[in-house]
């Protein structure tokens, strides 16, 4: 039978142990994560998201109900797959063969923590938390495969976008799949122009701007919706911009400053995009919210 108990520091603290606990548990993968993320510029997200995710918990501390009561059998079904996981990952060869090792066992790592808190804090509060644990999937690195189509599907994004602003301006271009040929040079949108880095960090803030400013859950899938959209305008501009800075001022644009570090530059553009459409969708919500008050 649970027993009821007032939320108190005891509770934070023996969380906190659980958390290290597991980390020396899963210490292996966790070394791995982190050198992936210090090698790979397309992983260097994967260290914060725990910090951020625990940053999210500590704010939205008041959210959860005072009155904790620890789930016993939530907690053993995280648990259980987590070790069910654990399993396939240790005796699957199959799994070696898809490049989702580290994946896998991340994932276990989340589910531990996950159950931890529910054995800890009870149903009730693990679902007033559910966007910071939500959140901390973001931690698992994608696997190989997958994020080789993700990236081909941005590349492939970028490249129509770029085409479609060479015809807007009326540029002379002949394309051939990813490559466009120009009166002066030739460019391919190749992986490293997929620009996939930028584009998890226009993610990850999009999620937590419409998590914190927005309240109607169709309104926040429309604003990542859109931030995801702005990902792949935001590297066509790049790299129309570069293109033509190219063609018509300096060949060496292609090679510049601009071309290895201006993509702060467009990623702070891609923001203020997403600023009059958050304004847009706040007012709708006051709105409806105005209305909806008995008079």
């Amino acid at each position: 039978m649970n027993n009821s108990q007032t939320l108190s520091t005891k509770h934070w603290y023996l969380f906190s142990g659980w958390v290290l606990v597991s980390l020396l548990v899963f210490l292996r993968p966790v070394l791995a994560l982190v050198r992936l993320s210090l090698s790979q510029d397309d992983s260097s997200y994967l260290v914060i998201i725990p910090l951020i995710s625990a940053v999210l918990l500590y704010l939205e501390r008041e959210k959860l109900p005072q009155q904790t009561s620890s789930d016993k059998m939530l907690s053993g079904i995280f648990l259980l797959l987590a070790a069910v996981i654990a399993l396939v990952l240790h005796y699957g060869a199959s799994s070696k063969g898809l490049g989702v090792q580290l994946s896998g066992w991340i994932l276990a790592l989340a589910l531990v923590w996950i159950a931890g808190f529910a054995f800890l804090f009870g149903k009730a509060a693990l679902r007033a938390a559910y966007f910071p644990f939500l959140f901390l999937l973001l931690v698992v690195p994608i696997p190989n495969f997958l994020l080789d189509r993700i990236i081909f599907l941005l590349q492939q994004g970028s490249a129509w976008i770029t085409g479609v602003l060479f015809d807007i301006v009326g540029v002379p271009v002949l394309r051939e799949g990813l490559v466009f040929h120009l009166a002066k040079v030739s460019i391919e949108v190749a992986k490293e122009c997929s620009g996939i880095r930028s584009s998890m960090a226009l993610f990850i803030v999009a999620l937590l701007v419409a998590h914190f400013r927005l309240r109607n859950f169709w309104n926040k899938a429309f604003f990542v919706a859109f931030g995801l959209f702005l990902m792949i305008l935001k590297n066509g501009v790049r790299i129309a911009t570069l293109t033509l800075l190219a063609v018509y001022v300096n060949p060496d644009f292609l090679f510049g400053r601009l071309h290895h570090q201006g993509g702060v530059v467009f990623f702070v553009l891609a923001l203020l995009l997403l600023l009059p459409l958050l304004s847009l969708l706040q007012r709708n919500e006051a709105k409806k919210e105005v209305v909806a008050e008995p008079s």
